[in-house]
């Protein structure tokens, strides 16, 4: 019986692992190498890092960091983060990374992604839509960690980036970005019906039933989270965790 990729997503800052909310109010949560560990002791099914600061600060998601991971993980992994040439893909899937995901880049120059793909194969390259509201109340795809509206519909988006070569689709909605409220289900939904390869659904996750309802409502192959799996309880105390497999019956 099929079932959807769990995926935790945990964002660097330095070198250290932070969490966000609505892609501001950073959080320190821990050592990324002690949350690989606790990962791997759990058998998640894939981990994605996201370097959140390399764009602004015109760099690519370390190298050193990427062959770390590499060494310590059990589990598939991508990174992303400042990724702007074929060098910077080549580089990082030599040190270990599964696939690579790309935002800025991809909407600076959509042919990007064309010419990862045929260098590297759709499978190797991931594209992260980031969405909100601009000022008017109006839905669109956002860049430079959701600093710059693009004016993009994000489901056109998506589809240009199918038809570029991508292999996958990750749609995170940044107003629910650690609200552990649910995931926009009809952004998702939207997104699903657009493409048709995997689309993978992040932001707003709270609970296994939210996982379920992306899956089941939203349509979505791979169900994203990062403050589910790092965070416990009412109060929200740092807790890196992941569910049981007899926990995900879809």
């Amino acid at each position: 019986m099929f079932r959807p990729r769990i995926i935790p997503v945990l964002l660097l800052k330095g070198n250290v692992l932070v969490k966000s909310v609505k892609f501001k109010d950073y959080k320190y949560i821990g050592d990324p190498i002690n949350a690989v560990r606790l990962f791997n002791d759990f058998k998640a099914d894939e981990l994605v890092f996201l370097d959140i600061t390399a764009t602004k600060e015109n760099r690519c998601i370390s190298l050193d960091f990427v062959k770390n991971i590499g060494e310590e993980a059990s589990m598939p992994f991508a990174v992303g983060g400042g990724i702007k040439s074929l060098e910077d893909i080549r580089k990082i899937i030599s040190a270990g990374a599964e696939r690579v995901i790309i935002n800025s880049s991809a909407v600076a120059n959509p042919d990007f992604i064309k010419q990862a793909a045929e260098s590297f194969g759709s499978s190797t390259i991931s594209v992260c839509i980031d969405v909100k509201k601009n000022f008017f109340g109006n839905i669109q795809t956002w860049a430079l960690s959701g600093t710059k509206a693009t004016g993009i519909l994000p489901e056109d988006f998506a589809q240009l980036m199918e038809e570029k070569g991508a292999g996958e689709i990750i749609i995170q909605s940044i107003e629910r970005d650690g609200m552990m409220c649910g995931y926009d289900l009809d952004l998702i939904k939207k997104i699903s019906k657009a493409v048709s390869i995997p689309v993978v659904a992040l932001g707003g996750a709270g609970n296994l039933n939210h996982l379920k309802q992306a899956y089941v409502e939203g349509f979505a192959n791979g169900l994203a989270g990062g403050s589910i799996f790092v965070y416990q309880g009412p109060y929200k105390g740092v807790l890196i965790n992941y569910p049981d497999k007899k926990e995900l019956s879809f």
